[in-house]
């Protein structure tokens, strides 16, 4: 039976293996720094990014998929950059959407032996080998998330930008779940959880849950251009 896991980066695997010598741990550092320039070169100039995130398994007839390029179309419409992680699926439905409109469409795309290419509606798109310092692009040059149906790394993401959140690292970060019915059980789940005293009532404040667009587009149009005192009229998206 064919091993349908993804192998990671024999360098990364090798160092999340546990210790190893002085060199080779300072060559890895030397590794993610080179990644970290070059993310930086590369997205410094992108604009005002919403970031979109979701499965990389949904196909073009699928209605998640549909309801993703209609997600990147509204926020194309608004003046956003649209950035994805690049790969098919909803990444793919979202940046389609961005381009359709003539808004700029970005991919941060990680390299995997499976699943995970680069979707073609970007206008610019960087590779990372390393997820953690993809992850951290994808908030530094985001003003917020929009977080629909997906996966083990949806929900990293999304649970990753709320503790940070929650942590006080990132402030006024608004992030939108689309998908009501898909993550019922998830907010069943983070609801236990102030039940047990484990996060606090405030918590379930960090982010919005709906399945209506106009709805997540006004939350991130109060959230993000008074947050950041946008003039929406300035940056209208490109038209083809």
């Amino acid at each position: 039976m064919a091993d349908n896991n993804p192998t990671p980066d024999r360098t990364e695997v090798e160092f999340l293996s546990g210790p190893h010598s002085r060199l080779k741990e300072f060559g890895f550092v030397l590794r993610t720094a080179k990644e970290f320039i070059r993310g930086f070169q590369k997205l410094h100039f992108v604009g005002p990014c919403i970031t979109v995130f979701g499965s990389a398994r949904f196909k073009e007839d699928h209605r998640y998929y549909q309801l993703a390029r209609e997600v990147g179309a509204a926020l194309g419409e608004m003046g956003f950059t649209v950035m994805t992680g690049g790969g098919p699926g909803i990444m793919e439905a979202a940046n389609r959407g961005a381009h359709e409109v003539g808004a700029t469409s970005i991919g941060c795309n990680i390299i995997l032996p499976h699943e995970q290419y680069p979707n073609p509606y970007l206008d610019l798109m960087i590779e990372f080998d390393y997820f953690f310092v993809r992850k951290f692009m994808l908030i530094k040059y985001s003003l917020g998330f929009v977080v629909m149906p997906g996966g083990f790394g949806t929900l990293d993401e999304l649970f990753e930008a709320v503790t940070l959140m929650q942590t006080g690292k990132i402030r006024n970060f608004p992030v939108v779940v689309i998908g009501k019915e898909y993550f019922a059980e998830i907010m069943a789940a983070a609801e236990k959880m102030v039940g047990e005293g484990t996060i606090s009532p405030s918590d379930m404040d960090r982010f919005l849950v709906t399945d209506s667009i106009p709805e997540a587009m006004d939350y991130l149009r109060k959230n993000v251009v008074k947050r950041f005192g946008l003039k929406q009229q300035l940056f209208i998206p490109k038209r083809p």
